[in-house]
């Protein structure tokens, strides 16, 4: 999608490389979706968590919670619930923030 672009044409009317082109310009113009969907990766991350630690026996968060939430320790429950959520948000806030460093026309869009 971003081959035919303006900003490639211009580049390639330039006489820059194609490697220097795919590099500077192209990568960096099609990174933004992909670490989007890093970002709501993480959610899937810490879901899948519990049925790891479950199914191989491992001490960890998703265990923790569901020993807490068997024994209805609420406080326990309610912080691993916290710091999953600030985790996800976080993930989501990096990846916006590293989205607009990466692609010049997120940039020029916002200001």
């Amino acid at each position: 999608e971003n081959r035919d672009a303006d900003f490639v044409r211009t580049a390639r009317a330039k006489g820059l490389r194609e490697r220097v082109i795919a590099r500077r310009h192209l990568l960096r113009a099609s990174l933004g979706p992909v670490v989007a969907l890093l970002a709501l990766q993480m959610g899937f991350l810490l879901g899948g968590a519990v049925l790891t630690e479950m199914l191989f026996v491992r001490p960890g968060l998703g265990q923790l919670t569901l020993t807490a939430v068997q024994e209805r320790d609420y406080p326990v429950v309610q912080a691993v619930i916290t710091l999953s959520a600030a985790v996800y948000v976080l993930a989501g806030l990096a990846a916006d923030v590293l989205t607009a460093w990466l692609d010049p026309r997120q940039r020029a869009e916002r200001a």
